[in-house]
């Protein structure tokens, strides 16, 4: 075998558990679980990795609020989760879909249509990064539950190179991708109930991790007031709705007041909290969101 096949077998996401051995001989009662019990274990290993989360979210908040971007890089499963959650953010905050987004191996194909060679192409890694204009002020966070994926590796070492701050996110302990990255990030799950499928724990550790990056990055920019998401773009029924239940809530007024000034500010939460809760006008509430840098609270405190 070649050394990067040592170095595979070696993985603890990769190792069997003999607690699974008879797996095609349970019921599904016992399957199910059986993945239960190993998946109420991935939130604790989050939870032991969050002396190196915290730090990384520190330093990308820091780097968006002097105008950079996220950026996720992945191949396989851990790209696909990675192009969910960026995918979220513009309706959840109204961000441009070019402030998070993800890169993937094998393109915007490979969502859907599995190319999981791709992976192992080092060049494209780079090249991406390259494409994506990666500068200075950009974080890029690498995800690869081995920690061993070329591509991912490759374009953490680009990011790095161009001064980016770069992540990386994997699933196993002193992996080359937290040797690459500035910020490592290891979310030690273990074994898998089913040997080597990653898209398991190792997946759901990566969708917690991701979680945190981009809504508390999102947090640190303005984009709530207390837990409300005041920032959401309301495209359809369910988020019109919920957007005149913040503006209620929040200013402290009845629903059908909170629907009729949300319809008379073209569905803006924060402009028709001002409206609402501080007696402004539609202009006075625009600038004075302007002044506050669009954040709701020192819009909302100040004289």
């Amino acid at each position: 075998m070649s050394t990067l096949d040592d170095d595979l077998a070696n993985l603890a996401t990769e190792a069997s558990n003999p607690r699974y051995a008879e797996l095609d001989r349970m019921s599904v009662a016992e399957i199910a679980a059986a993945m239960n019990e190993a998946d109420a274990t991935v939130p604790g290993a989050v939870n032991r990795a969050l002396p190196q989360i915290v730090p990384a979210i520190e330093a990308a908040s820091e780097r968006m609020s002097r105008g950079g971007r996220l950026v996720y890089v992945g191949a396989g499963t851990p790209g696909r989760i990675a192009v969910v959650d960026a995918s979220e953010c513009p309706p959840t905050f109204s961000t441009p879909p070019e402030l998070v987004f993800a890169i993937m191996a094998g393109g915007a194909s490979a969502i859907v249509t599995p190319t999981e060679g791709a992976e192992d192409d080092a060049d494209a890694g780079s090249a991406a990064i390259d494409e994506a204009g990666i500068g200075p002020l950009d974080t890029v966070i690498g995800i690869a539950s081995s920690g061993r994926t070329p591509y991912v590796i490759a374009a953490i070492d680009r990011a790095r190179a161009l001064g980016a701050l770069t992540v990386g996110l994997s699933c196993n302990v002193d992996t080359a991708l937290s040797a690459a990255a500035e910020f490592p990030i290891e979310v030690a799950v273990g074994p898998e109930v089913l040997t080597g499928s990653t898209r398991l724990k190792a997946g759901t550790a990566q969708k917690l991790v991701l979680n945190m990056f981009s809504t508390i990055v999102m947090v640190q920019q303005g984009k709530t007031y207390g837990s409300f998401m005041v920032d959401l773009k309301p495209t359809n029924h369910k988020l019109r709705d919920r957007a005149v239940r913040m503006v209620a809530e929040i200013a402290g007024v009845p629903r059908d007041e909170a629907e009729a000034t949300l319809e008379g500010n073209d569905y803006d939460v924060k402009t028709s909290v001002l409206v609402l809760a501080r007696g402004l006008s539609q202009a006075e509430a625009e600038a004075r969101l302007a002044v506050a840098g669009g954040r709701l609270r020192p819009a909302m405190e100040g004289a």
